[in-house]
């Protein structure tokens, strides 16, 4: 039943589907508009370019009255440019009806006129959670009309530190609401907000994971001598973004990350005695791929829930099979290759074996003298991190940081594709930006202002 026909849609819209050139669902829009059309929540899980915008879009007008005008439906975005799109799409495929009216709220418009369009009676909202947030705090938004909020891409919003303003949003809807929420992925935040805002919601995959194993292994046979060294040469030559390599011990942790700093590397170490503020800092410019290499004991990784992770480096091989499984299974997620390259002594052999039994497979040995550098000099991390005092004791958000880099205010301004991950914690704010360009965003934020207040930033 991949025919729109199959739906309950009116046949006015029925019609203009066609007009539009839409004869079947894709996968996702199989999938979902059935249970989202009976008025189910939705965890969806889709890539970009499936057809998520019109799933969702075909539900929430589905609900719509238009002779009300009230927000009777509200879709958060990540960036400008998507709820751009969103509010496109919404549009098209609300042609058929009477005349609907979508308004965006984004930043870096000013917000008088986005209030006119308000107070003139809007049937949707599409909107960053910043802004959104900024026309509630004001009153010129109202949501006791809302049935249905929709998140969108919400992995991405999570990514780039949004948890607490989708969380603010959210608690300000009607609790008798519809929820969608569509992601290309699936981390732990999006479980969180799931649990918190959403009631029974209908879980949905489309395409099934590849069954093939997406994680290439190499083991390389080392002595204590040049174990390290193997490190640098494994790095400099497949040249990953991010690797996480395991040691057995604290000290080994130590010893490497020192001797790949001296190197030229970019690494940082994560182990049990470090305290909070330091184990944020640290797990921030790894985030946020502006720390090549993080060195981390079995303990200190627990939890961690790294996305696009090229590379893991078993340093010293785990005498756990089930350990080892665990380690390399950080790389090749959500659909991506990964590498998985172990280092293993003569007396580390029979672990070597335990771990060939326990997958039910050989491993592959290479040869060291396979490893010879490519690319020019040392590798280097694409971003690097800025630190703000300040984080959400001073009630600053994701969204602030991303105006003030990206508004006129203290320097040049800054697109959104020159900024990476912004992750605000307790009393600071880390944001990632293109490596060459942290001194003068370091400058410009330290020259301008963050909610009307002065700042102290520093390159870490």
């Amino acid at each position: 039943m991949t025919s729109f026909a199959s739906l309950n849609l009116s046949p006015a819209v029925l019609g203009n589907l066609q007009q539009l050139g839409y004869l079947e669902m894709t996968p996702i829009q199989a999938a979902s508009l059935p249970p989202a059309l009976a008025g189910k929540d939705l965890i969806a899980q889709a890539k970009t370019g499936s057809g998520k915008t019109a799933a969702f879009a075909l539900a929430l007008l589905a609900k719509l009255n238009p002779r009300w005008f009230a927000v009777q439906a509200m879709v958060l975005c990540p960036t400008r440019e998507l709820a751009d799109q969103v509010t496109t799409e919404i549009r098209r495929l609300a042609r058929a009806e009477e005349n609907i009216k979508v308004v965006t709220l984004c930043g870096g418009i000013a917000l008088r006129g986005q209030r006119a369009s308000l107070e003139h009676g809007a049937h949707i909202v599409v909107g960053t959670p910043g802004r959104i947030m900024d026309h509630l705090e004001r009153g010129y938004l109202t949501l006791e009309g809302m049935n249905t909020l929709v998140l969108d891409e919400a992995d991405r919003m999570l990514d780039m530190g949004f948890f607490d303003d989708i969380a603010t949003v959210a608690k300000q809807c009607p609790k008798e609401r519809q929820t969608l929420l569509f992601s290309a992925t699936y981390p732990e935040g999006i479980e969180k907000l799931a649990k918190q805002f959403m009631r029974e919601p209908i879980q949905i995959q489309v395409e099934a994971p590849a069954a093939e194993n997406l994680i290439a292994q190499r083991f390389y046979e080392v002595t204590r001598a040049n174990r390290l060294e193997t490190v640098a040469l494994l790095l400099n030559h497949f040249r990953p973004i991010s690797t996480l390599a395991f040691c057995n011990t604290k000290q080994q942790c130590k010893d490497l990350v020192t001797y790949l700093q001296e190197q030229g590397f970019n690494a940082l170490a994560l182990y049990g005695e470090l305290e909070q503020r330091e184990r944020d800092q640290v797990l921030a410019q790894f985030a946020n791929r502006s720390c090549s290499v993080l060195v981390a004991t079995d303990v200190a990784s627990r939890g961690l829930d790294i996305t696009q992770l090229e590379a893991v480096i078993n340093v010293d091989i785990t005498p756990d099979p089930e350990v080892h499984v665990h380690r390399i299974g950080r790389t090749g997620r959500a659909g991506e290759s990964g590498l998985a390259l172990s280092l293993a002594s003569m007396h580390e052999m029979g672990f070597v074996g335990k771990i060939e039994q326990y997958q039910n497979q050989p491993s592959t040995w290479h040869k060291l003298d396979e490893l010879t550098p490519t690319g020019n000099g040392p590798l280097q991390p694409p971003m690097a991190t800025l630190q703000i005092l300040g984080g959400r004791k001073e009630k600053v958000r994701a969204g602030d940081v991303l105006g003030a880099l990206t508004g006129a205010e203290g320097g040049p301004a800054y697109s959104r594709e020159q900024i990476g991950k912004i992750q605000v914690t307790e009393f600071c704010t880390f944001v990632a930006v293109q490596r060459s360009l942290a001194n003068a965003a370091c400058a410009k934020l330290n020259a301008g202002k963050i909610k009307g207040k002065s700042v102290k930033v520093r390159v870490m």
